[in-house]
């Protein structure tokens, strides 16, 4: 096999480093499915799982973890539609899927008697379709017809198919829409929002649509009529109706960029703009219009805060009048981490500390009345409505590293919630303990992190320790439960540890911004600055830590292996950027130039190029192991960025394993089963390393 992947390099190979992508000698492996790229694929994929799987206990791992994730006795999570709670459920028996439905009465029951709407697995079959589910849009309040949406082999692009709930079948003559990159919205049982592929000149340089329609039941997509027209650098355009009773509204979302956007209001023919900041998100709640606040704006004779959420009254505000409420105030340890609807309240699920609490909101009489809900105060709160337009009844999540995942139902107005469902315990949590420390950048600035490791664990620098991270794009990285992490991980003798780097929104919109384009590299300065504490305390040593990533946080752990190679002895990086020289030209690349920068502007690629792993690494210098995974049809970030990586490490002898899922989506796997070989490979490859 050694000598089959030498032949391949030999071929294909001629230099060693690519400056530029004009001199890119593994540009080639870019050509997704093309015969010889997927021959180099095969060849490497059979290299990792020959050494892995040999490896004493990996059958018994994996099977432990296909257990795991096909057991029956774990959380089906739901959501409601006229009276009805849906869920998906994958298990060893229905590997792809079963869409099912039980009433709220039902779901309270330990074994919940399940209708099955549609079989995915049967669907596939009779289809001789690679099926995967990406959801299902209802047609409200109570409609008997729904959008339902299937990816081939887990990709971002899908099909969408409108179904029958009562018949449980496929409309023959609904709406139907090809494979795209898309959107479709319902505006009611005879019209929908479409954004789609319309054909040469319809899609942004992002790869998503940027002409949005209004179809018509009965008429061809051809027919439709155009709402709006989005430019071809812009990220997207989309369309979407509020069906509150008393308050529907239409609007036209034009996506400018990634954190940047334009709100219209229907209005028959016309669309009036919604005078917001472009960088702000805002929408309606009943007759109030609420606006998520990225930087301070300066409007109505006052300046309302960074991270702030803003409420008025639509109509006047829609008139000209700029008279806000101040629902929330961001600290310097607070931010807000969601907000979600009931009937009469607005559900904040804010962050302090990088620990949850959960508000109430209720506009009475022209004022706004706050209740903090007690709740759980370690780990992560997750809120979500049952049903936004007709109840104040809610499911309210509670999770952390060790306590499993619980399910509640909640009331607007009460602090009684009723225990719904528990996932299993897959590990036992007493010999663990869960640890919070700050590490200082190289900056001064305090970045605090999670330790969940033994109660034993002995400050000798000897502790096997997998460093995780992302830092990017505003999303924050919240204590988890994963019976995958405490079966390979922490039962195995490893300390796991999860930083809140800047890039991220631990503390908000200035967190994520801390780092955004020519600040990136304060993300990697924390991530670095948390490994170095770790090493400080003793509680591993460069021998012992290793550090994992996905997406962004692939691109995290490439710019942290090639700038301190000296801090690490395993790196494990998945569905990662790596080649940030030609990020903005793969599949959704150009969508993320708001997070990264243009590397077509001279001055924005120096920056960049200090830190793009593809243009970091070299011959002579050495590095730690790395085990890089992906999947061929990861339609968001392109697999060739990982291939690339892993074609000029091995040309220039570093050691490197390479695993690449043929089908999957940006989530690697499609399927539980995939998903056990995947973190199979992974964790044994991360113990081998660094025990």
């Amino acid at each position: 096999m050694r000598h089959l992947i030498g032949e391949i390099i030999s071929e294909s190979v001629k230099t060693v480093h690519a400056a530029d992508a004009g001199d890119d000698p593994h540009l080639w492996l870019e050509d997704i499915t093309s015969a010889a790229a997927l021959d180099w694929v095969r060849a490497r994929n059979a290299v990792c799982e020959r050494e892995l799987e040999g490896k004493p206990g990996f059958a018994t791992l994996r099977e432990r973890l296909a257990t795991i994730l096909n057991d029956k006795a774990r959380i089906p999570w739901v959501s409601e539609h006229a009276g009805h709670v849906y869920n998906f459920w994958r298990d060893a028996i229905h590997v792809r899927g079963l869409w099912r439905r039980t009433t709220l009465a039902d779901y309270r029951a330990a074994a919940p008697a399940w209708d099955t709407v549609l079989d995915l697995d049967l669907l596939a079959r009779e289809e001789r379709e690679n099926w995967v589910w990406a959801g299902a849009s209802f047609l409200p309040p109570a409609g008997a017809r729904c959008l339902a949406f299937l990816s081939r082999g887990g990709g971002d692009a899908h099909v969408v198919r409108e179904f029958d709930l009562d018949t449980r079948q496929f409309v023959a003559d609904g709406f139907v829409l090809p494979e795209s990159k898309c959107s479709a919205r319902w505006l009611d049982c005879g019209r929908l929002a479409v954004a789609t592929d319309f054909g040469p000149g319809s899609m942004t340089a992002s790869g998503y649509p940027r002409i949005v329609k209004e179809w018509r039941r009965g008429t061809p997509l051809a027919a439709a009529s155009t709402l709006f027209e989005a430019r071809e650098d812009d990220l997207s355009v989309s369309a979407y109706k509020v069906f509150t009773p008393g308050f529907e509204h239409e609007f036209v979302e034009r996506q400018i960029g990634f954190y940047s956007s334009e709100l219209f209001l229907r209005s028959g023919a016309e669309l009036i703009r919604v005078d917001k900041p472009d960088d702000a998100n805002a929408y309606t709640v009943r007759g109030q219009l609420v606006i998520e606040l990225r930087s301070d704006w300066q409007v109505g004779g006052r300046t309302w805060p960074q991270g702030a959420l803003v409420a008025t009254d639509f109509a006047r505000f829609m008139q000209g009048e700029r008279d806000f409420d101040l629902l929330f105030t961001p600290g310097a340890t607070s931010s807000l981490d969601g907000v979600a609807m009931t009937a009469s309240a607005l559900l904040l699920t804010e962050l302090d500390k990088v620990r949850n609490r959960v508000v109430e909101l209720r506009h009475v009489q022209g004022q706004w009345q706050r209740r903090e809900v007690t709740a759980p105060e370690f780990g992560a709160l997750g809120v979500s409505a049952l049903d936004a337009a007709t109840s104040d009844a809610y499911f309210l999540t509670v999770s952390d590293f060790l306590t499993p995942t619980s399910l509640y139902l909640c009331q607007v107005g009460s602090d009684r919630r009723q225990a719904l469902k528990a996932m299993p315990v897959f590990f036992s949590a007493k010999p663990y303990i869960v640890r919070q420390f700050e590490a200082e950048s190289k900056d001064g600035t305090r970045v605090p992190y999670f330790v969940v490791m033994d109660r034993k664990t002995r400050m000798d620098g000897s502790n096997p320790t997998v460093l995780y991270g992302y830092g990017g794009f505003e999303i924050a990285m919240k204590p988890f439960y994963s019976g995958v992490t405490g079966e390979a991980w922490l039962a195995r003798g490893g300390v796991y540890v999860l930083a809140n780097i800047r890039g991220g929104g631990e503390f908000g919109p200035r967190w994520h911004q801390a780092a955004l384009k020519d600040q990136r590299q304060r993300a990697f300065d924390d991530f670095i600055a948390v490994a170095q504490d770790l090493i400080g305390r003793k509680l591993s040593s460069p021998r012992h830590l290793g550090i994992m990533g996905g997406s962004n946080g692939g691109l995290l752990v490439g710019a942290a292996m090639t700038q301190r190679p000296d801090l690490f002895n395993a790196v494990v990086c998945q569905v990662p950027l790596l080649d940030m020289r030609r990020y903005h030209k793969l599949l959704a690349g150009a969508s993320w130039m708001g997070e990264y920068g243009d590397p077509e502007v001279a001055a924005e690629w120096e920056y960049i190029a200090r830190y793009s792993p593809y243009h970091n690494v070299f011959r002579d210098k050495r590095y730690p192991r790395m085990l890089l995974t992906t999947s061929s049809r990861d339609d968001r970030v392109h697999p060739g960025h990982a291939r690339k990586m892993v074609a000029l490490m091995e040309a220039q002898g570093h050691a490197v394993l390479y695993w690449e899922n043929l089908e999957g989506g940006h989530a690697g796997a499609a399927n539980n089963d995939q998903q056990a070989q995947m973190w199979a490979l992974t964790y044994t490859f991360l113990l081998e390393q660094l025990r």
